[in-house]
């Protein structure tokens, strides 16, 4: 599905830690991974979640990654949070400029907005004061706002943010896939897709 869809840039959250150089390398992507939590002991967890990815769901090893089909100039992570739970966030630049901040954000409503404003205030000075900036990611939240950033996408807790873009058009795309005359989905949160431009 990846490598049908029409993108630049892919932020993805949640992700098993050993999947983002399979997923870039099918859709011509170059990747860029940060682990998250849930990933003490990860050569057993990744042996038992192949087994049985159902039953190991997200205790298969979490990371967010970040695949770009324009070459990456720099990438970052940063730690927002160890507990209850490690909450890591990227940012990276892109040839050309654009600035990109991927995050999956705490459950809890008060820590994830409290994450949110940390990683606008980090994101923001990564960027620089003239360069575009998206940031996205699972904020965890429904209706969240980010000081100086225009909202462009969004569908229950998955959003997407922009400064120094115009907007074209978003969906939210089918998150189902045929295999072996079953249907699978790909994930619980369904994909959202935006055009963004200079």
């Amino acid at each position: 599905m990846l490598s049908d869809w029409r993108w630049d840039v892919a932020l993805l959250q949640e992700v098993p830690p050993w999947w983002p150089p399979a997923l870039a390398a099918a859709s011509g992507a170059e990747p860029r991974t940060a682990l998250t939590s849930r990933n003490l002991g990860l050569p057993l967890r990744r042996a038992l979640a192949r087994r049985d990815p159902e039953l190991m769901k997200s205790n298969g090893g979490g990371a967010n990654a970040l695949l770009a089909r324009v070459p990456i100039s720099e990438h970052r992570t940063v730690r927002l949070r160890i507990w209850p739970e490690r909450r890591v966030a990227q940012l990276a630049r892109l040839d050309g400029g654009l600035a990109v901040a991927n995050f999956h954000a705490s459950a809890r409503v008060p820590l994830a907005e409290q994450e949110l404003g940390r990683l606008r205030s980090i994101a923001g000075a990564f960027a620089g004061p003239a360069a575009p900036l998206v940031l996205g990611g699972d904020l965890n939240l429904r209706a969240p706002e980010v000081a100086g950033m225009e909202h462009v996408a969004a569908r229950d807790v998955d959003h997407l943010f922009a400064v120094g873009l115009r907007r074209g058009e978003s969906q939210v795309l089918d998150r189902r896939v045929e295999v072996d005359g079953a249907t699978v989905e790909l994930s619980d949160h369904p994909p959202l897709l935006v055009a963004l431009e200079r």
